[in-house]
C-alpha cells in the first residue's frame, strides 16, 4: 500500500477532501494512523513503554487513542477522528471507515481471563459517529453500524444495526446482502440462518407477485 493510494482512498470516501496534500497535512486520522504504524512496529518488537508513549503523544496531538497492540489493515479512514478509542486486542480489516467518537472497547478488567477483549472489525465496514462496539465480538464484512449504537453481539456480514443494544434493520436485509456481495463477499460466507430467513421472506412475497401477474393477464 503506497501513501498515494491511501490518500486517494480517503478522497474517494470524503467529498470534503479537495487534494492529497490537504488530506496528508490536515486530517488528524492520517496522523494518528501514521503514529500507530510506528508504535505497533515497536510493540511487535517486544517494547512496551515507548510504544505507549507514542500512542499517548498521538492522543494529545489528534484526540484519537489507538493502543499500539491493535492490528489495523489497509486504507483505514477515521473521519474527523476526535474521541475515537481503539483497544489493545482490537483488529480492523481493510477499507474500514470510522467516524468520530467511536469506541472499540473491552468488557472485562481481567486480561488473563479473556485474551481477546476487544472487537474484530472485518473489511469494508462503516461505523457511525458515537458507536460503542464492546467485547471480543466480530463485525462481519460489509456491515454498517449506526451512529450511537451500542454493539455487544456479533454482527452478520452485510447487516445494518442500530439502537441500544444494536439490532439488525430487517427491512433492508436484501440491500445489506447486496452491499456485502458488492464489497467482495461471497454468498457461501453468509450465515446459514440469514440465508434461510431471506429465502423465507422472498417466498412470502411470491403469492402477492403471482396475484399481480394474474390480474395483469386478465
Amino acid at each position: 500500500m503506497s501513501i498515494i493510494n491511501y490518500l486517494d482512498s480517503i478522497k474517494a470516501r470524503d467529498p470534503a477532501a479537495k487534494s492529497r496534500l490537504e488530506v496528508l497535512l490536515l486530517y488528524p486520522g492520517v496522523h494518528a494512523l501514521g503514529l500507530h504504524r510506528f508504535s505497533h512496529w515497536l510493540w511487535r518488537m517486544g517494547l512496551r513503554f515507548l510504544p505507549r508513549f507514542i500512542s499517548q503523544t498521538g492522543r494529545f496531538l489528534t484526540g484519537i487513542e489507538i493502543h499500539p497492540g491493535a492490528k489495523i489493515g489497509k486504507y483505514f479512514f477515521m473521519d474527523h477522528g476526535m474521541g475515537i478509542v481503539i483497544g489493545e486486542t482490537a483488529e480492523i480489516g481493510d477499507n474500514v471507515t470510522m467516524y468520530h467518537g467511536v469506541t472499540l472497547g473491552g468488557t472485562t478488567y481481567n486480561p488473563k481471563r479473556v485474551a481477546k477483549r476487544h472487537p474484530t472489525i472485518e473489511s469494508n465496514v462503516t461505523i457511525g459517529a458515537g458507536a460503542q462496539i464492546l467485547g471480543g465480538i466480530i463485525v462481519g464484512r460489509g456491515a454498517k453500524i449506526g451512529a450511537n449504537a451500542v454493539v455487544v453481539k456479533d454482527v452478520s456480514p452485510g447487516a445494518s444495526v442500530v439502537g441500544i443494544p444494536a439490532k439488525p434493520v430487517k427491512a433492508t436485509m436484501e440491500t445489506d446482502i447486496a452491499a456485502f456481495l458488492s464489497a467482495g463477499g461471497r454468498k457461501e460466507d453468509l450465515p446459514p440462518d440469514l440465508v434461510v430467513q431471506l429465502e423465507s421472506e422472498r417466498a412470502d412475497k411470491r403469492p402477492d407477485a403471482d396475484r399481480s401477474k394474474k390480474r395483469s393477464a386478465k
